[in-house]
């Protein structure tokens, strides 16, 4: 048996198997198993403390140690972390560069962005059937899952609601239309319907569940862990939402493998420098601005533009053309935030350092008069 079979072997016997650990983080971790640090994963996150699920059972440890300003490198729920081997508290010492990670602009109006969850392989974006589809809210979520690296899967949950099979499938194929590579399913929680094929897709790896409030979120992790884990309270009838039921990020090892990340519902989704993520999204708009007969393009007035040429043909809807600018203009919007922020906070930097070393040599020059 060679080396890398050995280490293969030695990481899928590792307690944490089940919750994802591999030969790739057991090849990261190495220096710090050489320090004495024990390797976890972050199952919940709560005010600068977390659960960390270790070869020795869960423990909380603080995060004090990980807190930098950049809010993008905060631990969150589905990192892996090197925390200390003992002691009252214990302490998360590191994280792990992320394979991936969920993120979305604040909701204050500062340019920051929010990772949700970390080292996920399939972002799982649960849609309720209790209320009016709204896919440019879907192709919204779509882009930041494509952004974050993770497979896009799309649950129309609550199916039960839609007892016609046809209107169910033509539901199913216009959020199709609008998520080009993306795996869209009707979902009954309730009853089962539709559970198996979810299962199979997020039987490996980690899954994130993203959504409104409301969506029936916590009702699909419950059916897919197989016992009542997460609280579930009813959606108001008039538009579907609820209070929070979900108000921290959790992790939960499902019986027929892979892992499932939990969030409370989301109220606003900004997106957080997310182009690949929406070129992916519009995918067919993209191929076809290729054939416009200008490289910039606004799909406007601009002439010989095959991107208007499909919408007068009917190839293209005009609300997917409407929609790809709505989010191709707020994503440059952020950037173009986020960089002015970057260099505002360079220009201070600098600035504080010409201030202290004009300081150093008014003290040394005082020294020698």
């Amino acid at each position: 048996m060679n080396l890398s079979s050995l280490s293969a072997s030695s990481a899928s016997s590792h307690p944490l198997a089940p919750y994802g650990w591999d030969e790739g983080w057991e090849a990261e971790f190495a220096p710090y198993a050489e320090q004495g640090l024990l390797p976890g994963r972050v199952v919940r996150v709560d005010r600068g403390q977390c659960d960390v699920v270790t070869a020795d059972g869960t423990v909380r440890a603080d995060t004090e140690f990980v807190v930098p300003r950049d809010p993008m490198k905060v631990v969150c729920t589905g990192d892996w972390v090197a925390v200390d081997p003992g002691g009252d508290p214990r302490y998360v010492r590191l994280y792990l560069p992320r394979r991936t990670a969920f993120v979305r602009s604040t909701s204050s109006k500062r340019s920051d962005g929010q990772v949700l969850a970390a080292n996920v392989d399939h972002a799982v974006l649960v849609v309720s059937l209790a209320v009016e589809l709204d896919l440019g809210r879907v192709e919204r979520f779509l882009a930041l899952a494509w952004e974050s690296g993770a497979q896009p899967v799309v649950v129309l949950g609550k199916a039960d609601l839609v007892p016609d099979p046809v209107t169910l499938a033509h539901l199913v194929h216009d959020v199709g239309t609008s998520a080009p590579g993306v795996p869209v399913l009707g979902v009954s929680a309730l009853h089962g319907d539709g559970l198996d094929a979810l299962v199979a897709l997020v039987g490996s790896g980690t899954s994130v569940l993203l959504g409104q409030s409301g969506a029936g979120k916590s009702t699909l992790a419950n059916a897919l862990v197989g016992e009542d884990v997460m609280d579930v309270r009813a959606a108001r009838d008039v538009d579907g939402k609820g209070r929070h039921t979900t108000t921290t990020r959790n992790l939960l090892v499902l019986p027929s493998g892979g892992v499932l990340i939990d969030t409370p519902g989301l109220r606003g989704v900004g997106l957080f420098d997310a182009a690949s993520g929406v070129g992916q999204v519009f995918s067919e708009i993209e191929e076809l601005a290729e054939r416009c007969r200008f490289p910039d393009c606004a799909h406007e007035a601009e002439p010989d533009c095959a991107v208007r040429s499909a919408v007068d043909s009917g190839e293209l809807s005009p609300r997917r053309l409407e929609s790809y600018r709505k989010l191709t203009r707020e994503n440059q919007w952020i950037v173009a935030k986020t960089d002015a922020r970057v260099r505002a906070e360079r220009g201070r930097h600098w600035r504080r350092k010409e201030a202290e070393g004009k300081a150093a040599r008014e003290v040394k020059r005082a020294r020698y008069r």
